[in-house]
């Protein structure tokens, strides 16, 4: 006879069979039709038959959910490899800590979470105890991002080893002092502790995905093998509403990142109250993990519900848990046994008869107490079966109750998250309830004590050698003595410095051919890792294909069709280039990967992501932020910029603003070049300080914004001794008499600031005002409005502290007594950020408002921003100074149809 356990699901032997005869009778049925019909028949069968009994109103699963159990039964769970009364006394002392530092920090009203970690305690403490990988041992160990409202159980094992102390767990949300903790993983805050910023909720599911995908990249590569190397994704049930929790799911399946595991901590609570209050969020969860190609492990339910589930001969246990919304799931881990009996046991004759043979204490223990996610020996079973599963990630999907062990006042309440405190009877009950050695006398002045078992105590004895047997302490940061990266040939960079000539070359491609350059260097080219959403044509990438090669973990399985041209699509396993195809989230995401590689894997990567400059920042700041949290390094670049250069695009293509946005970013240097030398210049200027030598004081943890454009123009020369400027952000490009125009000896001045693609506009207007109006005008190009203000933010914040320092933008323009007009394709609030420090007569012309689809001629005569419009406004600011007569101005107008 057929065994049926060995053709069905586990999660089916956790269930009694009451006829297995009849069981293995089907199974049998079944076999016999795959073997004279053949697998498609048989499966087409089973389509049918469930098709048939869902429409006949049987209570089966859909096919992408099983039942409301375990997926690992009790008896097939592996025994610990540890010791389980040990790792309880641990976590007790973890659990009381985390509590006791939120509630201590709450009379300064700096607030905290506490139900989190309380919920998720043995999620983490099995890991740190059997499973996360260290940064000691060999490779690159495991990448943690822990979910951030935990951070306090985190800091409450760190202490417990010894890399905290009290004082540090009371400045927890205290930072100003420069040694306090911050509430929530901050690395570039506490850069030897966290890896990854995860509170922004959403972000941390989508970069665990591709820093494991990132990680198979590094291996192909043979840049560094970190095949061992696995992520560990903690997150929320509330957080996978969040749509960049699920966004790159299938990215995850189809490349079968087997490396990878989401841990879903389902206390069935979010913020405000339930995840699915009429629904069940395990089941969709399930059902879409499912979908998306993942391994999905349920651990639910904890040992108390064994017994239930033996007495349930007909499923109506099964059925019952099916059907009950989670909101009820949540109000029965709060009423006694008699309101369980009469509303989840009473609404089935068999569940009444099932109910009769339990006891009050055993009712409450199983709907209060037991949940899989609570248990070491199912989160260990749970873990054990990710790792063990090859060719998918895994998703673990643990039932926990929000708040548990912090008494009755927390537990499952609509409010706890945002409940900061317990009373001190309230730890007292908890001290009781986790049977910690800590006295009424150790509450000193009525404030909760921390507790530690002490340096050599059994627990912590135990703990450290753990981590040792492990690789080290987690979750770490490490700082690794890296070498800096020999600079490039600098023929690269000088390539551009005598111009193009009479040939016209747009920013865009100045800077895909510096890249082509540089990634062709033989010591640092291979680190380039060069990112595009499926846009790489509109940047006029395509020619990097057949030489770099598109990253795919298959290879090519295919002829492309382009196969017998120059430029055809080729895909390699060792493939540089990262083609997302149309993720800006996504590549986002690869970024922050590979510019924090330097950390993560001790290999400095550069990589440079070139994207639409509108959509870049707009959609993807806040990965941004994550960005500059994580200390990472690199080049963004935001591509046809500005927003008059992208003709017929409209309001949406039309870039007027990503300046501004980047300008929030402490972590952002932006720049705006207008010519391909200066383009050079900063690269190399920024391969230098995130890669190279950096300058003593200078900070190396940051990343550039660049924006090109997609208009060619003729590239001039660069002029002598102005890299510092290029750098700082201004410089004099000509002067009047330079730019070889013709005025008047004593002919009014005025300076006309440029930047981008700006510049071209102020270099006719320079020959306007000279030729038709007898106005001298000197051109400079403002490569950093936003490094200009920093700079002159510093100074500022210098004089306060005594230090007398004078702005860059003061020095360049020191000696100019004309008055100063700025200009560029952005909102005026871009050049504006510079003006309070500008000594001379100000005014400012951008593009503000919307976009509009038009010839970039009509664009800029409609935003006020082309050379006719500049002459104007040059003159009238030179004739509210009397310098010019203001018929000089209403003639202009007229002249030029304004």
């Amino acid at each position: 006879m057929i065994d049926p356990v060995a053709k069905f699901p586990s999660e089916l032997d956790q269930l009694p069979d009451r006829d297995t005869e009849e069981t293995a009778e089907w199974a049998a049925s079944l076999d016999a039709v795959a073997k004279a019909a053949g697998p498609h028949r048989a499966a087409y069968l089973m389509r049918r038959t469930l098709q048939h009994a869902e429409g006949a109103g049987l209570a089966l699963p859909k096919l992408l959910e099983t039942d409301y159990v375990n997926t690992i039964p009790s008896s097939s769970e592996p025994a610990i490899d540890g010791d389980e009364e040990m790792e309880r006394r641990i976590t007790a002392w973890n659990r009381w800590n985390a509590a006791a530092m939120v509630t201590r920090g709450s009379k300064y009203g700096v607030g905290g979470h506490i139900a989190t970690f309380a919920s998720a305690a043995w999620l983490y403490e099995t890991g740190f105890n059997h499973f996360f990988r260290g940064k000691e041992g060999d490779g690159s160990g495991d990448q943690l991002y822990i979910q951030g409202h935990a951070s306090p159980g985190i800091y409450a094992r760190a202490f417990l080893d010894g890399r905290l102390t009290e004082a540090h767990l009371d400045k927890f949300r205290q930072e100003s002092a420069g040694d306090g903790l911050p509430s929530y993983p901050h690395p570039r805050r506490l850069p030897w502790l966290w890896e990854f910023p995860t509170v922004s909720m959403g972000l941390g599911p989508l970069s665990a995905i591709y820093q494991a995908r990132f990680n198979r990249y590094l291996t192909n590569r043979n840049i560094k093998d970190v095949s061992n190397s696995h992520v560990w994704a903690f997150l929320g049930d509330g957080e996978m509403d969040e749509p960049e929790s699920t966004a790159a799911l299938a990215l995850a399946a189809r490349e079968g990142l087997d490396n990878l595991t989401f841990v879903i901590n389902c206390n069935l609570q979010r913020l405000d109250g339930p995840v699915r209050a009429n629904f069940k969020i395990v089941q969709e969860l399930e059902a879409q993990f499912r979908g998306a190609g993942w391994n999905v492990v349920k651990s639910l339910w904890g040992g108390a519900w064994d017994e239930l589930f033996q007495l349930d001969t007909t499923g109506a246990l099964v059925r019952r848990l099916r059907e009950v919304p989670d909101a009820q799931v949540q109000t029965y881990q709060t009423r006694d046994a008699a309101y369980i009996r009469e509303d989840f046991f009473g609404k089935d004759p068999a569940l009444v008869e099932m109910a009769k043979l339990l006891s009050d204490d055993k009712i409450l223990e199983c709907f209060h107490l037991s949940r899989g996610g609570h248990e070491p020996r199912k989160v260990y079973a749970a873990y054990k079966a990710a790792l063990s599963h090859k060719g998918a990630p895994t998703v673990i999907l643990a039932q926990t109750v929000k708040g548990f062990t912090l008494g009755e006042g927390f537990a499952s309440k609509n409010a706890n998250h945002q409940m900061k405190k317990l009373t001190n009877d309230e730890f007292k009950n908890m001290r009781d309830l986790l049977e910690l050695p800590i006295s009424d006398a150790q509450f000193v002045d009525g404030q909760v004590p921390y507790g530690h078992p002490g340096a050599d105590s059994p627990e912590v004895r135990y703990l450290q050698e753990r981590r040792a047997a492990l690789g080290g302490p987690a979750p770490a940061r490490r700082s690794h003595a890296l070498a800096p990266l020999p600079a490039p040939a600098d023929k690269s960079f000088a390539a551009f410095d005598k111009g193009s000539g009479s040939q016209s070359m747009a920013t865009t491609m100045a800077f895909v051919r510096l890249m082509k350059d540089l990634i062709r260097d033989k010591t640092t080219g291979k680190r380039w890792v060069p990112i595009v959403p499926d846009e790489a044509r509109t940047f006029g990438m395509e020619s990097l294909f057949p030489s770099l090669g598109i990253y795919s973990p298959k290879g090519q399985t295919y002829e492309p069709v382009d196969r017998d041209q120059l430029m055809y699509y080729r895909e390699a396993k060792d493939g540089q280039i990262l083609n997302e195809g149309i993720t800006e989230a996504g590549s986002m995401a690869d970024f922050i990967a590979a510019s924090s590689a330097y950390a993560t894997h001790g290999e400095p990567m550069i990589p440079f992501y070139i994207f639409y400059s509108m959509f870049g920042w707009q959609r993807t700041a806040d990965q941004m932020w994550q960005l500059g949290d994580q200390l990472g390094r690199g080049f963004l670049v935001g591509a046809t910029a500005g927003r008059t250069t992208l003709t017929g695009e409209g309001l949406q293509h039309a870039d007027g603003h990503s300046p501004v946005i980047a300008a929030t970013n402490p972590a952002a240097l932006s720049y705006d070049p207008a010519f391909a030398y200066e383009v050079a210049a900063i690269v190399k200027d920024g391969l230098r300080r995130m890669y190279g030598e950096a300058a003593p004081g200078e900070d190396r943890d940051v990343f550039y914004y660049l924006t090109v454009y997609n208009e060619p123009m003729p590239q001039p020369a660069k002029p002598a001794g102005i890299d510092e400027g290029i750098v700082k952000g201004l410089y004099r490009f000509n002067t009047a008499e330079s730019a070889g125009v013709t005025v008047p000896a004593n002919a009014s001045r005025i300076q006309l600031l440029g930047s981008g693609t700006a510049i071209h506009w102020a270099l006719e207007a320079q020959k306007l005002l000279a030729e038709e109006w007898g106005v001298a005008a000197d051109v400079w190009s403002a490569t950093s409005w936003t490094e200009l203000r920093r700079d002159a933010l510093e100074a500022d914040a210098a004089l306060l502290r005594g230090e007398e320092r004078t702005p860059f933008i003061r020095k360049a323009l020191e000696g100019v007594d004309s008055p100063v007009l700025a200009v560029s394709d952005y909102m005026r609030q871009v050049p504006d950020q510079i003006a309070q420090w500008v000594e001379q007569d100000w005014s400012s012309l951008g593009a503000d408002g919307f976009g509009l689809s038009d010839t970039r001629e009509a664009a800029r005569r409609h935003f006020g921003v082309d050379a006719q419009s500049i002459v104007v406004a040059a003159l009238a600011q030179l004739a509210r100074r009397g310098e010019v007569p203001v018929t000089s101005v209403k003639e202009a107008r007229v002249r030029y149809g304004l």
